[in-house]
């Protein structure tokens, strides 16, 4: 009682104020700060928080989509002689459906990307893929080469979202410490769509006619679209702003946000900043030439494999399809190395570096590029290999096996050489930096199958291959280049963000 006395009565009615408002003013701050963050590490919205049944199921819906994707486009392939000879059409007219389905891949983000800033990746799965599937089935249906190349290129861009949009999904998923283990395992995914496509498609071709190798690919993505409608949202902006809405905060984003500015920001992010990196940052501008090379490397062989195999061997037409065996070996198996490296250098070195740095010090990207390294140097040789077992027909199995160790390696420099990039320009301007990648990336798949058939017949295998082997020399010193040289270069950029 004492205590009591000597404490003046102003300071007592003050304590006794703040201790009244304290419970009603905690309450209202813990409830506006969970409609625009994440409330704790816990927090049940959090997809990395789902159980990992939900984000294995939710991982492997998605996946698939994107397989479905790459297998819509590849499956034409084997298609071109008898839309040639239904048409009347040469060889250039019956490949261009190919051709552009890539192109319009190219031009998907600038509808994707709008799409899932505003409404969520799921939204543009489930929005997009229907149209895919739409303008696929108008290719089974079509009657000149002109309504074909049209339907095709129209499917392509809007089956792009579904590849484009995965790794960000992924990455949702994901703590960092294991988004290169994921992402690697997902970069073989949509290259395998594309090796199984043109396997799949000289069987059907050859027992129903060429219209049933678009409508098998409607099918097939049908039936793999269904689970992607019970996955969940996971993009954190949108995931709290309906998280708002529904705790009656209303939607504070979209008042703030004009159309004018939405349409700056993607003008800005999709089309002028990934062509300004393109043409400014080294890191993007060989990234992307690397990549580019590596996905045309692959419609290079969708293109030439039956030929080959069909000249050098006599394979029969069932043979020519089983032939895509290598190169569906070398991209299924693609992964397990990469993974590998991962567990074994990468993250022993990150467990290293976390114990000696500040935490405010991210590990060196170039740590991501040893996969590179490797395929870098495994690429040019299993090229040459591949190409010279066949010119002087030595037992077929040799060409079908490099094949796929070319495919391997492709994927092994594309995984190291990516990470890097998204690592080095951080989530600022890695968007941007992935875009300039996936223009150059589906741009020369557009071009290489329109030339790729006709160097193999002039040229042979052999000294085709030599060619090919001898650009990807070239290009085999560039991740050993950023390996010692990255820091440099990343220091004297205007968009680096890692650090």
């Amino acid at each position: 009682m004492a205590s009591s006395a000597s404490i003046p009565r102003s300071e007592m009615v003050q304590f006794n104020t703040r201790s009244q408002h304290e419970p009603t003013i905690s309450p209202t701050i813990t409830r506006i700060n969970a409609a625009y963050d994440w409330t704790s590490p816990n927090d049940p919205s959090n997809p990395r928080n789902f159980s990992l049944v939900t984000k294995t199921l939710s991982i492997a819906s998605i996946a698939s989509l994107a397989w479905a994707s790459c297998f819509a486009g590849a499956i034409y392939a084997p298609a071109q002689t008898a839309v040639s000879h239904e048409f009347h059409q040469g060889r250039f007219p019956s490949v261009l459906p190919l051709s552009l389905y890539n192109l319009g891949m190219a031009c998907g983000p600038l509808v994707g990307a709008p799409l899932s800033e505003t409404y969520g990746r799921k939204t543009v799965y489930v929005a997009t893929t229907p149209i895919f599937l739409a303008f696929l089935l108008g290719s089974g249906f079509a009657r000149n080469i002109v309504s074909l190349s049209i339907c095709r290129f129209f499917a392509g861009m809007f089956a792009s979202p579904n590849v484009n949009n995965t790794s960000a999904t992924i990455m949702d998923y994901c703590a960092p410490r294991y988004r290169g283990a994921s992402l690697g395992i997902y970069y073989s995914i949509p290259s395998l769509g594309a090796a199984v496509g043109p396997l799949v498609g000289g069987f059907v071709e050859r027992s129903f006619g060429w219209r049933w190798t678009q409508w098998v690919a409607v099918v097939t993505t049908c039936v793999l679209y269904i689970p992607v409608l019970f996955t969940r949202e996971t993009y954190k902006k949108v995931v709290l702003r309906r998280r708002a809405i529904r705790m009656g905060l209303g939607d504070s984003s979209s008042q703030q946000t004009t159309v004018a500015r939405t349409i700056r920001h993607f003008f800005t992010v999709l089309i002028l900043r990934p062509l300004h990196m393109l043409f400014t940052e080294p890191i993007v501008t060989l990234v992307s030439l690397y990549n580019g090379f590596i996905f045309g490397l692959l419609y290079t062989f969708i293109i030439s494999v039956p030929w080959i195999f069909r000249h050098y061997y006599d394979f029969s037409a069932t043979g020519e399809s089983l032939s895509y065996l290598g190169i569906t070996l070398g991209t299924l198996l693609a992964c397990a190395p990469f993974v590998l490296i991962d567990f074994s250098y990468y993250q022993k070195r990150l467990v290293h570096w976390t114990q000696t740095h500040n935490a405010s010090e991210p590990l060196p990207p170039e740590h991501r590029l040893i996969s590179a390294m490797i395929g870098s140097v495994l690429l040019p040789a299993s090229l040459l290999i591949a190409g010279w077992t066949a010119e002087f027909r030595i037992h077929w199995i040799l060409p079908i096996f490099f094949q796929g160790m070319t495919m391997l390696a492709c994927l092994l420099i594309y995984a190291g050489v990516n990470l890097f990039m998204l690592d080095a320009y951080g989530p600022l301007y890695g968007a941007s930096a992935s875009g300039a990648m996936m223009l150059s990336r589906y741009s020369l798949s557009f071009a290489f199958p329109m030339f790729a058939l006709q160097m193999f017949e002039k040229l042979g295998a052999g000294w085709a291959t030599t060619l090919l082997a001898g650009f990807t020399l070239l290009m085999a010193p560039i991740p050993w280049c950023f390996f010692v040289f990255g820091e440099r270069i990343r220091v004297r950029s205007r968009y680096e963000s890692s650090s």
